[in-house]
């Protein structure tokens, strides 16, 4: 049966990097019918909304969702319901894509690329789980308003309640089951209530799970621990805000954030697949972005969403194989390092396909 799967290029760099996951997912000759649909500012700009209705319905209708990237200066001045942002944050919430799985691998090839001695990170492979569809984003109220002294003030409701920790927390512990079975939860305890209840809910959610060690660590002390020691972590989870600021300095550990794929997954294993780093705007257009990150999503779909193993093992293959070829895009080009060579994104993308 076919599998159905909508595209959504996006913005800035996205529909350069999209094209090549593209490329490559036809070079496989599977059986994946693929849509493409706007989703932030390409779609205000063509249909005045950042979540298109018919983009909306693809999606729900999909087995998968890939994604290049949204948002860009051109919208900074939108009113917040008109700005890109609200399109990923809408395909979210509609699809319930609660579990964002970002790991952190940095391929042997790329150890000098870091921005930590290699001896720190060579070897470093982990995932971090973070809670996607609740928490201060979308918590409410929220607003700015004006006080009873006459000044303007900004709000949010941070907010999580025991359905949604327990259900991140067991998306968490069953892929550290399938890793080394070590789970460190991420709160803030000390201060915020949200997380005391958040670590209780964890502590007892552990009791299912008694091959997977269980440790807590506040969030201040897991940034620090993130650059001082990664590798002493195997999969860490943690809610919507935390896990965005730490999902992202795990990414540069690894060299550089074009490297690294996310998954984002309901409770069916429909899922949205988007490479972990932004538009980058300031270098769309010129062909030099890196679509690795890009492709390793596209593998990611066809493991946790159709169920297709062996093909995403071809794909990561293939990536490996090319960087062992030397080739890099600027973002993972260091000119000292014997025996590379820096190629553009389409150049990369073939060189995966070939690879394949």
């Amino acid at each position: 049966m076919t599998k159905q799967v909508v595209v959504l290029g996006g913005d800035g760099i996205g529909p350069e990097i999209m094209a090549e996951a593209v490329k490559v997912l036809n070079a496989l000759a599977l059986d994946i019918q693929l849509t493409e649909k706007l989703i932030g500012g390409a779609a205000i700009d063509a249909q005045a909304h950042p979540l298109p209705q018919d983009t909306l319905e693809a999606a729900q209708a999909a087995d998968a969702i890939l994604l290049g990237a949204v948002g860009g200066p051109k919208w900074d001045n939108n009113p917040m319901e008109l700005r890109p942002e609200k399109g990923l944050l809408g395909i979210r919430k509609q699809l319930g894509l609660f579990a964002n799985l970002r790991p952190a691998i940095l391929y042997p090839q790329l150890a000098s690329a870091s921005s930590l001695k290699p001896e720190i990170v060579a070897g470093l492979d982990i995932l971090i789980v973070r809670e996607l569809t609740g928490g201060i984003y979308f918590g409410q109220p929220r607003g700015i308003r004006t006080n009873e002294q006459g000044e303007r003030e900004g709000f949010n409701t941070y907010v999580y309640s025991e359905s949604e920790i327990r259900r991140i927390g067991r998306a968490a512990f069953e892929a550290a089951q399938k890793r080394n079975k070590r789970l460190c939860s991420i709160d803030k305890s000390n201060v915020l209530e949200v997380t005391v209840l958040w670590k209780e809910v964890i502590t007892e959610l552990a009791k299912e799970y008694p091959e997977v060690e269980l440790s807590h660590m506040l969030v201040d002390n897991a940034a620090m621990q993130l650059v001082r020691n990664p590798k002493q972590f195997d999969v860490l989870v943690t809610g919507n805000m935390f896990g965005d600021i730490l999902s992202d300095e795990a990414a540069m550990l690894t060299g550089s954030i074009g490297m690294l794929p996310s998954a984002s997954l309901n409770e069916n294993n429909q899922g949205m697949y988007e490479p972990c780093h932004g538009s980058a705007p300031d270098i769309a257009g010129q062909g030099i972005a890196n679509p690795l990150a890009t492709i390793l999503s596209a593998a990611m779909m066809l493991r946790y969403s159709l169920g297709d193993e062996a093909s995403a093992q071809r794909i990561e293959a293939a990536v490996s194989k090319v960087l062992d070829q030397g080739l890099r895009t600027a973002d993972i080009y260091n000119p000292q390092e014997a025996g590379t060579q820096k190629v553009g994104t389409a150049a990369m993308g073939d060189a995966v396909v070939a690879a394949l």
